[in-house]
């Protein structure tokens, strides 16, 4: 008998009943460190006193009214996240995946209002993650994701992760754009180095194609600016935004320049949630503070720190773990050990760790951890390997 969930998750055995900053409590009262974040999503912690108020307040006045009336909440996120970007426009989804959605019909129909319909390939890569749309399956095109649910949409291009001479040669007559995380999350905290994110962007300036990012867990202030390509000083044309902006309530977004959203017109796209008064709101709330430069200065202060700290960690279990890999708050550890297990072992020490590709274990702490916090989920992993290597 099918059990009232469907079983689509091999959910771990622990309910928690509440979130304290960067603990989870349990049913049971035991207080988990959560260095998962809900995979990159509450940026703030649990329970941000702003969130809360942003949330709260909102509540008592309104919830909902849908996308055929103004928003002020919604065009005042818009304003913030223009402000701070690239981007001339913006428009409100649910989840990354909705966002992922948008992106490729935006791109699709920029070259069809360009009078090239026949421009609709999208090039990604191997070891990606775009959500678990039509869409987003086919465009990572990893056979996990994919079995069992074809035809798949067509018009996508794999390519494997960092094989230039393939990238350059997969693009024709018949390309549009180039799809790409600045990081893999799920991928195994893969993280694309600077100059060839550069290089996508000339790549793409050459053809006259556009560029897609896909910052849904590697955006808001995770790497310690705003967005992660902003460390190699270039820009997209469209970006997938999600997770971290409502710091736990569901929201995403796509932004983009005028040219790119220039096919995007009344009628083209709609959401009768995305966008609603309850996650502008939060959202709002959520850029005040992952803007603020004196706040994107502590992670890259607290990054270096647990970098080191893990570094240490790596050397202390070399039977366990063999490399640190990531940027900012964003960090994995390949192990030698199997990468569920290490997550398991964890559980038993009270440290939450999220399993990703290549055997990797993720670390996506609350970006407001503190110094002590991440001085006891060292202790907290210390333990975890120990017990796994004495087993």
């Amino acid at each position: 008998m099918i059990p009232a969930l469907l079983p689509t998750y091999a959910r771990a055995p622990m309910t928690f009943v509440k979130g304290e900053g960067s603990w989870l409590i349990e049913a049971d009262g035991r207080r988990f460190l959560d260095l998962g974040a809900g995979i990159a999503v509450n940026a703030l912690g649990h329970a941000h006193p702003a969130l809360v108020k942003a949330l709260t307040d909102q509540a008592g006045a309104l919830w909902h009214t849908s996308n055929l009336y103004q928003i002020p909440q919604q065009q005042a996120l818009a304003e913030k996240l223009i402000e701070h970007t690239f981007a001339d426009t913006a428009f409100f989804t649910n989840s990354g995946t909705e966002a992922c959605e948008l992106a490729v019909k935006m791109a699709r129909k920029y070259w069809y209002d360009k009078g090239q319909p026949e421009r609709t390939d999208i090039i990604a890569f191997s070891g990606s993650f775009h959500g678990r749309s039509s869409a987003g399956i086919a465009a990572a095109g990893s056979e996990k994701m994919t079995k069992g649910f074809g035809p798949l949409l067509p018009g996508f291009v794999h390519v494997d992760f960092g094989d230039h001479d393939a990238l350059h040669a997969a693009i024709t007559d018949t390309t549009g754009a180039i799809l790409i995380e600045p990081v893999q999350g799920e991928g195994g905290i893969r993280t694309v180095p600077d100059q060839c994110l550069k290089g996508v962007r000339d790549l793409c300036d050459e053809h006259g194609i556009l560029l897609i990012f896909d910052e849904v867990q590697c955006g808001v202030a995770r790497t310690g600016k705003l967005f992660a390509h902003e460390w190699a000083g270039i820009a997209p044309d469209i970006i997938m935004v999600a997770k971290g902006i409502g710091g736990g309530f569901p929201l995403g977004a796509v932004l983009a320049t005028e040219n790119a959203a220039s096919g995007m017109t009344a009628g083209t796209h709609g959401s009768t949630y995305g966008g609603n008064p309850l996650g502008c709101a939060v959202g709002c709330a959520v850029m005040d503070h992952v803007t603020d430069p004196a706040f994107l200065a502590e992670v890259n202060r607290k990054a270096a720190l647990m970098r080191q700290k893990l570094e240490g960690l790596v050397a202390a279990h070399p039977d366990v773990f063999d490399s640190v890999r990531g940027t900012g708050l964003m960090m994995g550890l390949k192990c030698k050990a199997a990468n569920t297990d290490v997550v398991t072992a964890g559980y038993g020490a009270l440290v939450i760790t999220v399993p990703a590709a290549d055997n990797v274990i993720r670390l996506l702490p609350p970006l407001t951890i503190s110094d002590d916090e991440l001085a006891e989920a060292i202790d907290r992993l210390d333990a975890a390997a120990t017990s796994l290597a004495a087993a």
